[in-house]
């Protein structure tokens, strides 16, 4: 402090002290008896220690938590991912990986909706068959290289090419992809496609490094385990048992990630090779969050599917008879396969459409009287009961009825859900027998060639609620997924103009008469929808799970997670927005 200034604070202390109020105070505390000046002591300290505490609670009653960069978190989940590759990926540990290394033009917000992502905005053109997308001049791939149209139709070529067999390929047919300049391309669909946004959530990849490998090679080369992609998370380390499998990924935070780096430092990715396994290490504290362990407190999302035993009256005439088909919906206990058999981590239903996807679904009471009221519906319809032969018969038909065989993926959920409806069925008078395959024979050698005449099986109806693929009669033979064998002219039709009106009101109706039509046909007894359970740590904030389609969707809002927070007055709050 140089001369000057300490004598003008030297003068600015002697004037403080002869202020005349503060002088006069001072001189009669001098005067006081030492009990008196004890008493003014304590008052004063009490004044100030109420001011402080006063305007302490002021403070924080005004400042805003806002989150802070920092922290990790260990993930556990159950599988080992091969193929972390938007085009490749099979299994959910496929998926969750891609989800987290790679971005699309368009991605999944918290409430369900698309939002932009590497691209900056979007136009439609009015026959709804041109989508234009502009790409964000700042979007970057792990390695530094920016995003450009290149990659994007690189990408989407690659996903038509036969050759690969990419599981993506029945979303992109017949799909002509261009690029308009550096940061702009455009699709042009061959007929209006409403959800067609969806498909635009694809990760892209960086065109400079897959080019040149070959379609034979794509499974194979070491960008499938160590990808270079545009999302929230860039691979740093990959850990492999003896035998070569895949046990842990360790991610960091990308600093070029399009909606800005992530407030999580990184995550750790542990894998379980089974479902105990995983429960196991979440108990112990190896893991702090997994999907599929029901905890306390942990979060629960809808899952987009519907499972339900689905008739196939090509294996089983009988199914071709309406009260059939009613009776047997009817005798199910739902109550029962939610609460017990599930545990109550589902929802009841009767239709097609999952609930709370904004459709009128029919509500499901318990019905205590259900097979009561199935038998009912049968000997309405001409049926009787022969109890010495054990069979339901129509003599006015010639038929009989005495038995069905459930056929269903050998998963715990599944065969004890299979166990619950047989038990109901068997009190309506009707034997059943269960068939359990594991989940790939299941598919190959039962669903593809129709070999079933009851199937109990989850249909992934998906966000865009498109269900032509499910109902449409067009989509009843492999590989068309209409394993009801469905066919109903009215239902073709609002199929048709529900996946093509680009009026959103226009495609709710119609997603509600379909729901209608094909709950009061009964090609399936519809059980339940599952939900998603998650469980994560408490001091994990951020986390919002949209309606599922795949586990991969709880990572939709991952770049805004956080474990750390700052205290900041609200006019800094804009300055921490990334």
């Amino acid at each position: 402090m140089n001369p000057e200034t300490r004598a003008q604070l030297a003068r600015t202390l002697r004037q403080y002290r002869t202020w005349e109020p503060l002088s006069r105070l001072s001189d009669r505390l001098r005067v006081l008896p030492p009990g008196d000046k004890l008493v003014a002591a304590v008052l004063g300290a009490a004044i100030i220690v109420a001011s402080v505490a006063g305007f302490y609670g002021l403070e924080r009653a005004l400042l805003v938590q806002v989150p802070a960069r920092g922290g990790t978190l260990t993930e556990g989940e159950v599988g080992s991912p091969r193929f972390v590759n938007p085009l490749l990926a099979l299994t959910d540990a496929d998926r969750d990986m891609t989800a987290l290394t790679y971005a699309g033009l368009m991605g999944l917000s918290g409430n369900g909706s698309l939002v932009p992502v590497l691209a900056e905005n979007y136009t439609v053109s009015p026959d709804g068959k041109e989508y234009t997308f502009t790409i964000r001049q700042d979007a970057r791939f792990s390695d530094g290289t920016p995003v450009t149209a290149d990659d994007v139709v690189f990408t989407v070529q690659k996903t038509q090419d036969p050759a690969l067999k990419s599981p993506q390929l029945a979303n992109w047919s017949g799909i002509l992809v261009e690029a308009l300049d550096q940061q702009t391309v455009r699709f042009t669909l061959p007929k209006p496609y409403a959800p067609f946004l969806e498909n635009t959530t694809l990760g892209i990849l960086p065109a400079h490094l897959w080019r040149e490998i070959a379609d034979e090679q794509f499974p194979f080369t070491n960008l499938t385990v160590q990808p270079v992609g545009a999302g929230p998370f860039a691979v740093t380390k990959v850990v492999r048992d003896a035998s070569g499998i895949i046990t842990e990924y360790d991610l960091a935070a990308s600093k070029d990630y399009a909606l800005g780096r992530p407030y999580l430092d990184g995550i750790n990715v542990k894998f379980y090779t089974r479902q105990s396994d995983l429960a196991s290490a979440l108990t112990r504290g190896e893991v702090e969050s997994a999907y599929g362990v029901p905890t306390p407190g942990a979060l629960t999302a809808p899952f987009s599917s519907v499972f339900g035993v689905f008739f196939n009256a090509d294996q089983n005439p009988l199914f071709t008879h309406l009260e059939v088909r009613k009776a047997l919906s009817i005798a199910i206990d739902r109550e029962h396969i939610v609460n017990d058999v599930l545990n109550g981590y589902a929802k009841a239903l009767t239709g097609p459409v999952p609930p709370e996807s904004g459709i009128d679904t029919t509500p499901v009471t318990p019905d205590p009287n259900r097979i009561a009221d199935a038998a009912k519906t049968l000997e309405d319809a001409g049926w009787t009961y022969d109890t010495t032969e054990r069979a339901w018969k129509n003599a006015s038909k010639n038929l009989s009825f005495d038995s069905i065989t459930i056929k269903t993926s050998n998963v715990p959920e599944l065969k004890a859900t299979a166990s619950s409806i047989r038990d109901d069925w068997q009190k309506l008078g009707i034997d059943v027998t269960i068939e359990l395959y594991e989940p790939g024979d299941l598919n190959q050698n039962v669903i593809r060639p129709r070999k079933y005449d009851a199937l109990l099986f989850g249909m992934v109806v998906g966000r865009d609620q498109d269900l032509f693929a499910f109902w449409h009669s067009s989509q009843r033979n492999d590989p068309g997924l209409n394993i009801a064998l469905y066919a109903n002219k009215d239902v073709d039709a609002l199929l048709e103009d529900a996946r093509s009106t680009s009026d959103e009101s226009k495609r709710v109706e119609d997603v509600n008469a379909i729901e209608k039509d094909v709950s009061a046909d009964y090609p399936a007894a519809f059980t339940h929808t599952p939900e998603f359970v998650y469980a994560i740590p408490k001091n994990l904030h951020g986390v919002v799970l949209p309606q599922i389609t795949t586990p991969a969707d709880r990572f939709a809002t991952v770049a805004d997670w956080y474990r750390n927070a700052d205290s900041l007055w609200p006019f800094l709050e804009s300055l921490t927005r990334r």
